[in-house]
Formats: C-alpha cells, sequence, structure tokens
C-alpha cells in the first residue's frame, strides 16, 4: 500500500467518522428540540384558546365560532363539562372521549395524533397535530439539517486528496529523481526546494549515497592495489618455477627456494588484505574475554621476535585492561615492532614502552632506524607505501594498525624520535575499573 493510499484511508475515515458522529449528534439533537417545540406550540395553541374563551361572555353554545378557515396543520376542540362539542376545527378528528389533561398519543379514524387538554372554566380545550405530518416535516428539516453535513464531507474528502497529493509532490519528485539516475551515479542528491520534513530524509540519503560512494572507492582501490601489487611475486614465482624446470642442482635448487620466499610473501600479502578487509568491513569481532596490557605486549613479542636474540626492550607496563578483541591488539602491536625491528640496524635495540592517559592505552615503539620525514609520516599508513624501501615488506602494517586504531576508537601517531629513527604511538581504548567491575 502506497503512503499517499494510507494517508488518505487513515485521514479519510477520520473525517468521515468525525462529520457522521457530528452529523449523528446535531440530528438527534435537532429532532429532539423540534418535537420539544412542536409540543409547547400545542400547549401554547391550547392555553390560547382556553385564554380567549374565558374573556368571551356566555353566550348560547349555537352561537361559539367554528374557526372558519383555519388550516389543517393543527386541530382544535372545545367540549363542555357535559361532553358537548363546543367548536371544532375542520379535519380535527370528531371524539367524545374525554383525554386527560397533558400530552397524549391517541389513533383516531387510523389515524395517529399528538395532543394537548388543558381544563379551564368548565371547559375542556385539545390542540392536536397528526403525526404522518409532524413525521414530515421533521424528516424535511433532517434533510435540510443534514445536506450542508454531506456537502461538507465530501467537500473535505476533495480537499484532502488534493492536500495530500501536493503535500507529497515533493517525495515523488525525489523518487522520480532518484529512478532516472544511473546505476553508477552516486552524487548528492538536490535538497533545495524540499520541504523542512523531507530535509532529515534527503540528508540521511546523501549520507547514505556517501558512505556507498566511500565504500566502493575503498573497494575498487583494494583491487586495483592487490592486482598491482600480487602481479609481481605470481610473476616472480613463475619465472623462479620455470627456472627450476629448465636447471637441476644448486640452481634449481636456488630457484626452488626462491620460489618458495615469494610464495611465503605472496601468502603473508593475501593474509594482511584479508584482515584489512575485514576491518575496513562490517565483520562483527567476537569481543571474547578482556585482556590485559601485559598480556597483549607478552604476545606481540613473542610474534614480532620469535628466536633469540632478543633486541626488544620492554618498559614497565600499566596494569589495565584493553577495551578490544586480543588478537586485533596484538595484531597491531606486532605490526609496529615488525617495522621497527626491520628498519633498525641489526644491533640496534628497539624499545617498548605504554603508559595509561584518559584516552587510554598508548604504546610507544621507538626504533633507532632512518625514520621518516613529515611527509612520508603522512603517507606511511597508506595502502601498499613502502618508501625508498621497496623491497620490504607488503606495505600493508601500518594500514591494518591504522584501521584497527579507527575500528575502535583509538589513533595512530608516527613522529619523529628523539634520538633519531622513528616513534610510533598506538593509543587503544581501555576499560575504567566500573566497566571491568560489571
Amino acid at each position: 500500500m502506497s503512503l499517499r493510499l494510507r494517508l488518505l484511508l487513515w485521514i479519510g475515515v477520520s473525517l468521515c467518522l468525525l462529520w457522521s458522529g457530528v452529523a449523528a449528534w446535531t440530528l438527534h439533537d435537532l429532532d429532539r428540540q423540534m418535537r420539544l417545540t412542536l409540543d409547547r406550540r400545542l400547549a401554547m395553541s391550547a392555553q390560547m384558546v382556553a385564554g380567549l374563551m374565558e374573556q368571551l361572555p356566555a353566550p348560547p353554545p349555537r352561537a361559539l365560532p367554528r374557526f372558519e378557515g383555519i388550516g389543517a396543520g393543527i386541530a382544535c376542540q372545545i367540549v363542555s363539562v357535559r361532553g358537548e362539542v363546543l367548536a371544532r376545527t375542520p379535519g380535527a378528528p370528531d371524539t367524545r372521549a374525554d383525554p386527560a389533561p397533558g400530552y397524549a398519543e391517541q389513533t383516531l379514524r387510523g389515524e395517529r395524533w399528538r395532543s394537548y387538554t388543558v381544563v379551564a372554566n368548565g371547559l375542556r380545550v385539545t390542540t392536536a397535530d397528526r403525526l404522518t405530518e409532524r413525521d414530515a416535516m421533521l424528516t424535511d428539516i433532517r434533510w435540510a439539517a443534514a445536506v450542508p453535513f454531506l456537502a461538507a464531507l465530501a467537500g473535505s474528502l476533495v480537499a484532502l486528496w488534493l492536500g495530500v497529493s501536493r503535500g507529497l509532490s515533493p517525495l515523488e519528485r525525489l523518487r522520480r529523481a532518484l529512478a532516472r539516475r544511473a546505476p553508477e551515479a552516486l552524487e548528492p542528491v538536490a535538497t533545495q526546494g524540499l520541504p523542512r520534513d523531507v530535509l532529515p530524509l534527503a540528508d540521511s540519503l546523501n549520507q547514505l549515497l556517501r558512505r556507498v560512494g566511500e565504500v566502493l572507492q575503498r573497494e575498487r582501490r583494494l583491487t586495483s592495489d592487490a592486482a598491482h601489487e600480487l602481479r609481481t611475486p605470481l610473476t616472480a614465482i613463475k619465472t623462479h618455477l620455470q627456472v627450476a624446470r629448465i636447471t637441476q642442482g644448486p640452481d634449481a635448487a636456488q630457484a626452488l627456494a626462491h620460489a618458495a620466499e615469494g610464495t611465503e610473501r605472496l601468502q603473508n600479502t593475501l593474509g594482511q588484505l584479508l584482515m584489512l578487509a575485514r576491518l575496513e568491513g562490517a565483520f562483527d569481532w567476537e569481543e571474547g574475554p578482556p585482556v590485559r596490557a601485559d598480556e597483549v605486549a607478552r604476545l606481540a613479542m613473542r610474534d614480532a621476535e620469535p628466536a633469540p636474540p632478543r633486541r626488544i626492550v620492554c618498559g614497565p607496563l600499566p596494569e589495565a585492561t584493553l577495551a578490544l578483541p586480543q588478537a586485533l591488539a596484538a595484531t597491531a602491536l606486532r605490526n609496529l615492532l615488525d617495522n621497527a625491528l626491520r628498519y633498525s640496524p641489526p644491533d640496534a635495540p628497539v624499545r617498548l614502552e605504554a603508559a595509561l592517559s584518559e584516552a587510554g592505552l598508548r604504546f610507544e615503539v621507538r626504533d633507532q632506524g632512518p625514520g621518516l620525514t613529515a611527509a612520508q609520516r603522512e603517507q606511511a599508513a597508506q595502502r601498499f607505501w613502502r618508501g625508498r624501501h621497496a623491497g620490504a615488506g607488503s606495505g600493508l602494517g601500518l594500514s591494518i594498525v591504522s584501521a584497527i586504531a579507527g575500528r575502535f576508537g583509538g589513533r595512530l601517531e608516527l613522529l619523529a624520535g628523539e634520538e633519531g629513527g622513528l616513534c610510533a604511538a598506538l593509543t587503544l581504548p581501555a576499560l575504567s575499573s566500573t566497566d571491568e567491575g560489571a
């Protein structure tokens, strides 16, 4: 069911019920008031005739007026105390019965009458209405009162149709504009001229289009970069395998070793790409139990430097619990340690320090390598950026660290070392003592 039809049904039915209720109440009250007015007319007519009879001298019965020329709308009869009919209007029922004073309904000669009787000065004055004539008059009055209600209801429904159609026209224009768009068109929709109530919808739609555009751009960049980066190791592996096929002895063994090294590098690059895609997508990571900072540092140092000699020097670690999965925290810190070990001299130590602040737990990894310029530090977290060290690593380590930090509200900063080298500062969210107790 369309929104227009839904609005028309709800508001139209409400209007019909409201107008019908008002009309029924008005007609019922009008009917009651009219019947009361007609009854009062009977009573006033009878009392007026009784008052006139009181003012007349006592004439012989035959000399009383015969009400000639009075219409048939109301009937009047004057009866003496002896039951003699002294006067009667034309069309009045001929009855000798003595109705009780007050209002009464009776059937005379097959017709229903509504009468009022008053007794005064030895006379019984009765006025009466035919109920058929009264009902016909009430029916005419009802129709006269109902026709304006029906006309107003019809006009309200027409105005409702026009108002809803005109009120929904901005949505219809927005729908047509979106229907005319090409599938790849992601530019924002125009919000000029839209009503205030439709602006939030248009703004939300523009935000969705912007996010979709960012996702598509990120996926295109990832696909392009991956295709470019994977082509080189695949070509190298193919070349080494061809060399191993046409040679023998040490040359073939060396070619196979190079092919295995290229395969390992390719596997590492694919793993890093999958990790980056999961971090930037809507993948739901399992939280798992809370992880302590010292446990994360131990796992990261073990993965970055599995065998002696140990070059990583770790300072005192604060007692803190991180608010992100253990695997991601360890992966981020390990990538920083890998870069520091890779770009530092073979005998130079790498320092790992941590401090707790309001923003979270801040890890600092300091190396003694050549360092990076300010411009290089701005580009270092981009995918596949390796600077002047084009042959080392996959260029995804810092991108993954930045994605992990951004996914959980942290931050990665690359700073110049005080004594040369590079200082990589990774801030990760930490649980407060209240959160840990819960």
